[in-house]
This record gives C-alpha cells, structure tokens and sequence, in this order.
C-alpha cells in the first residue's frame, strides 16, 4: 500500500487520542464540584436540599441556559455571567454587612487598612471547603446565607419583571418555587467557583472567574502552560515548514482538460433530487442571518428593534437559540447534501432506490428542523410544562434542540450513512486507484452520526460538567473535527472529477492533513473545558494540544493559491472558468481558517488568556470567524458546486455571484474589526482590571463608547445580510432561469435547457 504509513499514523493518531479523551473525561466528570445533598447554616438551619438546586439547573436550561448570559463563561453576551454575578454580589453582600457591624455605612467608606482586613477575611471564608462528602452537607455560614436570601430576591425580580439591560423580557420566569430554585444553581456554580479543591488551594473551576474579593487570580499552571504552549506552537511551526520544504512536491498533473468532464452526464435521479436540499440551505441562511441582525440589536436596544417590541413575540433567547440552530442546520444540510451527490458520481452507478431515499431524508430534515425550532419558542416561552427538555430547548449552545427531535436527527444522520454506503459499496469493491480516498470517505461518513451521538451521553439531570463535556464532543468533533475531514475529502473528489487533481496527489494531501489535524484536534477538545470544574490535567492537555491545533494553519495559504490557480485554467480550458466562483468560497475558506481559527483561535486558547476573556466578546469574534468564515463558506461553496456541476452547459451570470461572495466575506470583515474586536479588547481590559463580573456588568457594556462600538457593527452587518440576499436570489434564479446567460455561446450538455425547478422535484 502506497499509502500505508499514513494510514498507521492515522490510526495510531486516533487510538492514543482518544484514550486520552476518554480516560480524562472520566476522571473530570467524577471529580466534578459535588452537588450537596443539603446546605446548611452554622446553627442547623436547612437553606435548600441538592435535590433543589438540581432542580434550579433545569429551570435555568427551561429558561434558555446559555442562549441568556453564561455559566462558568459558556453561552451568550448580553446578560452577565451568573456565576461570576453572583459571587461578586454575595461578596459586596457579606463586606457591607461586616463594615456595618463596624460602625461603617458601607464597605467602600472604610479605610483602607480595614478594606484589606476583611477583604483577607472574606477569601478566608469563601475559599474554605465546608463540604463533608460523608454526610453530603455543605455548611454555610450565617452572612453568605443572608446573603442568599437577598440575591433571591434580586434574580426573582430580573427573571419576574425583567431586565432590559440583559435583554429578558419581562414574564420571563413568573414561577415563584422555580425562581428559587434557579438561584441555588446560581448560587452552587459561583460557590463552585470560589471554593478550593479539598487539600488543594485552587478552586474548582481552576480560581475562574476573576475576582480579586475572594483572591481568585490565574494559577501557576495556568501560566506555566500557556508559556509551554507558546514554544509548542513555535516549534510546530517550524518543524511543519521543515518537513514541507524537505519533501519533493508532485509535479503539475498536466494541463487540464480542453472540455468539461462533466459535460454530456446524465445526472442520476438521486443526485436531481439533492437539489431542494440546496434551496433549503439557502433559504435557512438569509433566515439566520436575519436572526443575527435582530440579536445584535437587542444588545443595543434590550427588548426592543428599532422601537418595535419584538421580544414580545421573539425573545432575545430564543432569537439567539435559533440563530445558532439554523447555522448549524444549513450548514450541515449543505455538507450532507454534498455527500449525497457525489456518491453516484465516485461509484459509477446508482443503488435502486436511492432518489426514494434521499427525498425521504429530505423530509425528515425539514421535519427535525422546523419541529425543534417550534419546540424551541415553547419551551423557552414556558409553555410545555415538564416537557421543556424533549419537545423544547436544552439550554445547552449549539445542542438547544430537544432530546425527541435530537434523536431523530440522530436517526436521520445513521439513515443517510446508510445511503452512503450502498451508493459507494460497488466503488469500494473495485479496489482501484480510488479505494484509499473512498476508505478515508466512508470513515468521516461514519463518523458524523457517531460524534453527533455524543450529545445523547448526557441526561436531563446530569450535573454541568458532564454535559459540557459530551457537548464538546458535538461541538468540536462533530462540526469542528470529522465534518471537516469529510468536507476535505468531498472537494478532493470534486477537484479529481473535473481532473484537475489527480488522484495519488489528493490522496495523499487529504490523508497527511486528516493525520496532522487530529493529532492536536482531538486531545485539544479539553481547551473549552478549562474552568468548567475539571482537574489540572485538562488545562495542561488542553493548553498543549489546542497550540497544536494551529500549526498546519500556518501552510494554508498553499491551499488558497492552489485553488486560486485552478481556478483560472488556461487558455486552452476555458470551461473552468464556470466554476471560479465555488472555487473562491474554498479560497476564503483557507482565509478565515487561518485568521479565524488560527490567529483569533489561538488568541483565545492559552488558559492565561482564556481565563481572563472567557465569555467576553473575543469568543464570538473567533466563533463567527471560525464557524461562518470557514463551515459556512465552505457549505456555500459545495452548494455552489453541485449546482454547478448538475448543468455544467449552461453559462450562471457571474456578477451576482461576485457580488455575493465580496459582500459576505467584506462584511465579515468588518463586523469583526470594526465592531466586536474592539469590544472584545475593551472587555479584556476591564477584566484583567476590574474582574470578569464587571467586564460582563450592564454598567460598563452601556457605556457610551461601547454602545457606539456596537452601533458600528451595523455597517458589516448591513453588507452581509447584503451579500447574502444576493446569493438567495442567485440560487432562487436557478428555478426562475434569471441566474442563466442564456445569451452565452457555449458547449452544452443533454440537460442544459431543462428547467432546474423539475429537477428539484426528482
């Protein structure tokens, strides 16, 4: 086998990091921050039971979890973190009541002499573990209990009356019992926070967030790792540049060929039927960003759009709810869809029945996709009653839908592997110069439904570090990981289909690259779960392996200007032109994957830097750049090219498409640096300075300058949401016949005057 030493180093890859995975998770999972059995008062006094504050974590996830500020940093921007919220009340709580027992009107009029004292007395106190995991009881003293009672009563009246400033509406949580029970979760996670590991002097959640009160700073390993994953990244660099500049690169294949491959194929019914898929990718993506728009206006005007009370009806939680959602439906509608087109076309022929299948799979997405998003307005609205965790939303970013429809995409997904693997089962039979690329194929098809069934690990009443674990699993392998893998090796086949990549070169590019990806990818999984109550070994595999991660980024612009130059064919191929503009989306693909991923990826992931920007606007910055910059261009891409290839005769008119791809790609641009970058910097500081509680506080985001800073995304918004209505209509125009140049002489096949709307009906 001429591939063989990848393949072992593939699997070795795998099997090693995946031990890893699996045997810390287990470890981080049971020695997660214990929920008490009850807490009590020094003189007896039963505050609340476990059993309540298990309860108050289910009401916070009814209420939309984290698509309405964070936990531990994860979920959304616009309210506070609730636990670093919390613990900085209770702290301000506790020090007033101490100053007036000293004859002080309040904390901040004493001396500073006597600010430090009980300043020293409070970390004293807070950090002191009270648990007995003997008898489950967690004592808690008279002042933070007190304190308690007052903070009950303040999230009963934001989550009651509502907040603007936070973006809830009023009603949001009317339920007396459940508005305590959702401040004992807030009040566990903060104590969570604040508390040291028994026999270690670190809390928890590794001293996050930062809060000087109670003397939570960034620990030693923290900073020791991130210096070690500095080197590591350095010394990955050079050793990728070494190991390129020391191998023999493959000579051009040839010149392309002087006519389309594709031209005079008859597309098979299944491949005909893929098309609607496409029209749903493009209808649900102007759908989210619209979405997007609305939820960075509720950051501006809380409840309101422009003066219309939209929250009434749509909810920032649930408008931020769907909007992830739909991203990742379109997404992984585009790449799935993809999949399904090309089976027919790498395997030569076509199992009976699959156009049956793949219209069938049509269904049940469009059934999953609009009953969860229903699901979703219910259950945050409070309208399914204790159904909220199946029929509703979870609570959990980017895995919200409920655990019914959540199990049938399941099922969806296992049923189009299933698809798959007849269509390419005669293909793999063949054992020819494709066997190897087709292997690859069949492992990334398989692993999508797998890794997707990792949000399935955890119930609704697991305690938090357990489901953000297997969330991650979703969140970074699924769509980070094997999505990626299978994406690569679709565009390998596409490129070797048009033959402007032979198939020895691309087997081996898609293999080398699986092979380096995974071996930082999977172990750096662990770099979200830095302050999420795992142990030191998280933060120092994570801190390594996600430094790791960005090293074959930095050769990525070979890959654009590759792509670049097949873009542009020759002069004796001029055909290849009609596929410039799916090219280009793979070409800003490369872009972002370098500046969103790597650059803005790595800004984020040592744990120093994480600990202070967890949670504050430096995250999106790398999520929209990283998830739309690189998934979505590269879902917009695939869409565009089976469009393409399904009728290669007929000339698009390129200047929409032109116009589409400089909108959206300027338009991200700008809503990064000129509006969340910078609020993310401001943020940072204000952390680093003042403590995560106020970089998240309504009193610095609503200040002047960072109100004007989020005015300013307005301009790459409106030129996205541009660029994306162009690209709407193009595809639309691909039924209607206006995205066509009808008046272009050029070679065309059997298919090419067939109206597109009777092969979306296949």
């Amino acid at each position: 086998m001429q591939y063989k030493k990848l393949w072992i180093a593939m699997g070795v890859v795998m099997f090693v990091s995946f031990t890893v995975l699996g045997v810390v998770g287990y470890k981080a999972i049971n020695n997660g921050p214990p929920i008490p059995n009850k807490v009590v008062t020094a003189d007896g006094r039963v505050l609340f039971t476990g059993e309540t504050i298990r309860n108050g974590q289910n009401v916070w996830q009814s209420t939309g979890g984290q698509e309405i500020g964070t936990i531990w940093g994860h979920g959304a921007y616009v309210a506070p973190d609730w636990s670093a919220d919390y613990l900085h009340r209770q702290s301000m709580i506790v020090l007033n009541r101490w100053a007036r027992a000293e004859g002080f009107a309040s904390y901040d009029a004493m001396p500073a002499e006597q600010r430090a004292a009980l300043q020293g007395r409070l970390t004293a106190v807070t950090r002191q573990n009270t648990y007995d995991p003997a008898t489950g009881t967690l004592v808690l003293d008279n002042d933070r209990a007190a304190a308690f009672d007052d903070l009950a009563a303040y999230y009963a009246d934001i989550y009651g009356n509502g907040r603007n400033d936070y973006a809830i509406p009023p009603g949001a949580l009317r339920d007396v019992t459940k508005q305590h029970e959702m401040a004992t979760f807030f009040f566990w996670t903060a104590w969570a926070a604040s508390t040291d590991r028994p026999g270690q002097d670190v809390t928890y959640t590794q001293n996050w967030p930062h809060e000087e009160l109670v003397a939570n700073r960034p620990t030693g390993g923290a900073i020791v790792w991130s210096i070690i994953s500095f080197v590591l990244l350095l010394a990955g660099i050079g050793g990728m540049v070494w190991y390129f500049a020391s191998k023999e690169h493959d000579a051009p294949s040839g010149a392309p060929p002087r006519r389309d491959p594709l031209l005079g194929l008859h597309p098979t019914p299944s491949q005909r039927a893929t098309v609607k898929y496409f029209f749903v990718v493009a209808a649900l993506w102007v759908v989210q960003v619209a979405l997007g728009a609305i939820v960075a206006h509720y950051g501006v005007e809380g409840n309101g759009f422009y003066g219309i009370p939209l929250a009434k009806w749509l909810p920032y939680s649930v408008a931020r709810t769907w909007h992830l959602q739909i991203g990742i439906f379109w997404i992984a509608t585009s790449w799935l869809a993809t999949g399904l087109y090309i089976v027919p076309a790498v395997s030569g022929a076509e199992p009976k029945g699959q156009r049956f299948g793949v219209n069938a799979l049509f269904v049940a997405v469009v059934a999953v996709v609009v009953g969860s998003l229903a699901g979703e307005w219910l259950g945050i609205q409070q309208k399914l009653g204790n159904l909220w965790f199946w029929l509703g939303s979870q609570g959990y970013e980017y895995v919200d839908l409920g655990r019914l429809w959540q199990i049938l995409l399941f099922v969806g997904l296992t049923f189009w592997l299933w698809l798959m693997w007849r269509g390419i089962k005669p293909a793999l039979a063949r054992k020819d110069e494709n066997h190897a690329l087709l292997t690859l194929f069949l492992i990334s098809s398989i692993a999508i439904p797998v890794f997707y069934a990792a949000g399935l690990m955890y119930g609704q009443r697991s305690p938090l570090i357990s489901a953000e674990y297997w969330r991650w699993w979703v969140v970074h392998l699924w769509v980070e990981g094997f999505f990626e893998v299978f994406a690569t090796v679709v565009i390998a086949f596409l490129l070797t289909r048009l033959k402007l990549l032979s198939i020895t070169t691309a087997t081996r590019s898609v293999l080398f690259s699986t092979v380096v990806y995974l071996s930082g990818g999977i172990i750096g999984t662990f770099h979200h779960l830095y302050f999420t109550g795992a142990p030191n070994s998280v933060l120092a595999l994570g801190a390594v392996f996600s430094a790791l991660e960005v090293v074959p980024l930095v050769l990525i612009g070979f890959e654009a200007w590759e792509n670049i130059r097949l873009s542009r064919g020759t002069a004796d191929s001029p055909w290849i032109s009609a596929y410039k503009w799916p090219i280009y989306f793979f070409v800003a693909v490369a872009f972002w994957n370098f500046v969103g991923a790597g650059l803005f990826g790595f800004m984020i992931n040592p744990p120093v830097a994480l600990y202070y920007v967890q949670g504050l606007n430096l995250t999106p910055v790398h999520g929209h750049a990283a998830l739309f910059g690189v998934y979505g261009m590269l879902g917009l891409g695939l869409m565009l090219f089976c469009l393409r290839a399904l009728r290669p005769g007929l000339k698009w008119k390129d200047r929409p498409l032109a116009i589409a791809f400089w909108s959206v790609n300027l338009g991200l641009a700008a809503m990064i640096f000129l509006s969340m970058l910078p609020i993310g910097l401001f943020q940072a500081w204000a952390s680093v300075e003042y403590g995560t509680w106020y970089a998240r506080s309504a009193e610095f985001l609503h200040t002047p300058m960072l109100i004007r800073l989020r005015w300013m995304r307005m301009f790459g918004d409106t030129l996205f949401a541009f660029g994306a209505l162009v690209l709407g209509w193009f595809v639309l125009g691909l039924v209607t016949g206006h995205s066509f140049d009808r008046s272009a002489a050029v070679e065309e096949g059997e298919f090419a005057h067939r109206p597109l709307e009777t092969v979306a009906g296949d």
